[in-house]
């Protein structure tokens, strides 16, 4: 009897499976931030390009993040397929084996550091005993932070110096600067922009935060087990995302009103135009990333303490499709 039902139960076993894979095939659950580092995101997902490029019955389905640690959260438990999101989270939940892939770049710079104008602060040197906000620990900004307190001779609190980095949402530092909660903060566009229309001091810009401007500050991260097994739904999201870059490039006002309607859909908080402009003006929006700068990136992420070693670039990232449908 045990013997006769082991087919039966095989059988029934490899249905349900095949089942729910082709229930997950038919949906793409994609992250993105409600910044302008994300703008090919936000454009692709405003404008309907990425769901354009889809499959045919793959349904695009869209989860606002404010940071990475909650993107590497959602990844870890299965929750989306897709992120856009910044190069730190995702090589430090690539390192503790979540399975996921860079297929594509999104953004480069875009990020800048500003001071309350009543903080006292002048430059970097003078963000000693202060405190700091940044996204999230481990971020992309986070990383930088440190990089520039390192070559102006200080140390956040946790590394036994003075400054207080301070983990908070993009979107809720306005709100923190008028409050007189934290004195700086280094933070992606358009919320740099939007706290000096409020009153503060642009400290860095972004082509003195690292690289002259030339680092990778965001990818599009897919999950591996997704993209072997859905790959018409990964050339899709890459035609999309493709698609989204070409009309930043070729619209600017287009850019600002999709931007500007999809981080009011996701905040309730709309930038203006001149804040869009500013923000759109210190990001290059790209497909490309500068692997160079990607591995210095990597050594800083170490130092940090926010990894044991460096990733396998090779291995992290993956930019044969995308090059290939880019041309």
């Amino acid at each position: 009897m045990k013997r006769a039902l082991l087919p039966l139960l095989t059988l029934l076993t490899l249905s349900l499976i095949a089942s729910a894979s082709a229930q997950q095939a038919k949906e793409l659950r994609l992250g993105v931030f409600p910044n302008v580092t994300h703008a090919a995101g936000l454009v692709g997902v405003q404008r309907g390009l990425i769901q354009k490029n889809l499959p045919a019955g793959v349904k695009l389905v869209v989860r606002e993040f404010a940071n990475g640690s909650q993107i590497n959260e959602a990844f870890a438990a299965g929750a989306i397929d897709a992120a856009y999101v910044g190069p730190g989270p995702a090589m430090n939940a690539f390192m503790r084996g979540v399975p996921i892939q860079v297929y594509a770049g999104a953004a480069n710079a875009g990020a800048v550091l500003v001071a309350r104008k009543d903080s006292g602060v002048r430059n970097v040197k003078g963000l000693a005993g202060k405190k700091v906000a940044v996204p999230t620990r481990g971020s992309t900004q986070d990383i930088s932070l440190r990089h520039l307190l390192h070559e102006n001779g200080l140390k956040a609190t946790d590394e036994g110096g003075n400054v207080t980095i301070v983990p908070v949402d993009p979107a809720n530092m306005p709100a923190l600067f008028a409050a007189k909660q934290v004195d700086a903060a280094l933070v992606q566009e358009p919320w740099g922009a939007i706290m000096e229309t409020q009153g503060a001091r642009l400290i860095a810009n972004e082509k003195a935060i690292w690289a002259g401007g030339n680092y990778t500050t965001t990818v599009l991260t897919v999950n591996t087990r997704y993209a072997a097994a859905n790959p018409d739904s990964l050339r899709g999201l890459l035609r999309g995302h493709l698609a989204a870059i070409d009309f930043i490039k070729g619209s600017s006002a287009g850019t600002q009103k999709s931007v500007a309607d999809q981080i009011y859909a996701f905040t309730g908080k709309r930038p203006n135009t001149a804040e869009l402009f500013k923000a759109l003006s210190r990001t290059k929006v790209t497909w490309d990333i500068n692997l160079k700068t990607l591995a210095e990136y990597a050594q800083l992420n170490r130092e940090a303490g926010f990894a044991r070693d460096v990733p396998d670039l090779n291995r992290f990232v993956n930019l044969d499709l995308i090059r290939s449908l880019a041309k």
